[in-house]
């Protein structure tokens, strides 16, 4: 949905600028209000706020569909308007998700269960725009969007369907919101485990990726021109996609601390050699190993959250996951486009590497516990707090 709205609102305005206002008014309520939407997710069923979600996203495709046909300045402001409202859901809904996968895993097979909650979303980030943008070239926008009305109808039949309400753990009525978002704010960072993996992610995202220049890389260094872009783009997907699947059947359980960071250093070496080659094939390979680097840091951070935090924080514990993730994830688009117009694109990816195998350094040494880490450890003081 997301990525069609773009798309949309290039072929209204032909302009990029616009692009960057759209993330701006989606990004701005997705990180302002998530802390909030933890709270939510602690207070209520989480099933119920996901189901809420739901139909808030169909009823946004509808509204989509409705500007679409209209057309013109109409259709433009109703992108803006929409994303806006995506980013004010997504803050509610997301720590609703990220709770409810967690309450849903069977205690004995989290590693398992991460890894292929990973692997199905990594796939339907692949499928997903590809699938849409073919839907946009033969129906249009409105028939698109419909679409999507109707697939996120269908999710909310499934969800109602198969999945229990659960009533709401450990939330004392007469607490304010802020002393519940306080709540949950000290207990992420009392937890060096949490913590250290929330950061190492954030530091290594922030300094390490190289997304963001992919254009730079594709037209003026390797040369390969639009489809060559297109496969650079993929590689990172496609590399995860791959982690998580043999995560499946081999999840990195005895020493998941140690895989984390050997994953995390292996990510910022294969970004430094990627910003050096000068070779299409290496730089492709680089990518997509980076990728996998990636994807197994991504398991092994969904099955922290779901064992180091306990059931009645979970949602607060996702709220303060997402601002780390956003924040990583917009503000590091924003370093690697800066240092780059300082120092150029090569030396501005690969000084990123190098900071990112700093960052794993430090965190081995400042963060002993998630360095030892052993998820049994974790699946067995989670067994003991639920019994």
């Amino acid at each position: 949905m997301t990525v069609l709205l773009g798309y949309h609102l290039y072929a209204l305005t032909h302009d990029p600028l616009s692009l960057g206002w759209l993330g701006l008014v989606e990004a701005g309520p997705a990180i302002s209000l998530v802390l909030f939407g933890g709270v939510v997710a602690d207070r209520f069923s989480r099933q119920r706020v996901a189901l809420v979600g739901r139909v808030v996203f169909m009823a946004l495709c509808l509204m989509l569909a409705a500007t679409s046909l209209v057309g013109g300045r109409s259709a433009v402001l109703g992108i803006y308007v929409v994303g806006f409202l995506i980013g004010c859901a997504n803050a509610f809904i997301t720590p609703a998700n990220q709770g409810l996968e967690a309450d849903e895993l069977p205690d004995g097979d989290t590693m398992r269960g991460a890894s292929l909650l990973s692997s199905l979303g990594q796939a339907a980030m692949l499928s997903g725009p590809v699938i849409s943008s073919f839907l946009f070239d033969v129906g249009g926008a409105s028939a698109t969007y419909l679409c999507l009305a109707a697939m996120f109808g269908l999710s909310g039949l499934m969800l109602a369907r198969f999945v229990v309400p659960r009533p709401p753990l450990g939330i004392r009525r007469g607490d304010s919101i802020t002393a519940r978002i306080g709540e949950g704010l000290r207990f992420a960072f009392s937890e060096q485990v949490l913590l250290g993996s929330m950061a190492l992610d954030l530091f290594a995202v922030f300094f390490g990726g190289a997304t963001a220049l992919l254009p730079v890389f594709a037209s003026d260094i390797l040369h390969v021109g639009p489809t060559g872009f297109g496969i650079l783009r993929s590689a990172m997907s496609v590399g995860s996609l791959l982690a998580m699947l043999i995560a499946v059947r081999h999840p990195p359980r005895a020493r998941a601390g140690l895989v984390f960071h050997g994953v995390v250093a292996g990510f910022g070496v294969a970004i430094i050699i990627f910003a050096l080659s000068h070779n299409f094939v290496i730089s492709f390979l680089a990518l997509m190993v980076a990728g996998m680097c990636d994807g197994t840091s991504v398991v092994i951070r969904r099955a922290i959250l779901r064992l180091a935090a306990p059931g009645e924080m979970r949602g607060r514990i996702a709220a303060v996951r997402m601002v780390f993730i956003n924040s990583s994830n917009e503000l590091g688009d924003f370093e690697s486009g800066m240092l780059a117009g300082a120092i150029g694109a090569v030396p501005a990816v690969w000084v990123g590497g190098v900071v990112t195998l700093a960052v794993v350094a430090l965190t081995a040494w400042r963060a002993p516990k998630l360095r030892a880490l052993n998820m049994a450890d974790l699946e067995a003081r989670e067994a003991a707090r639920n019994s």
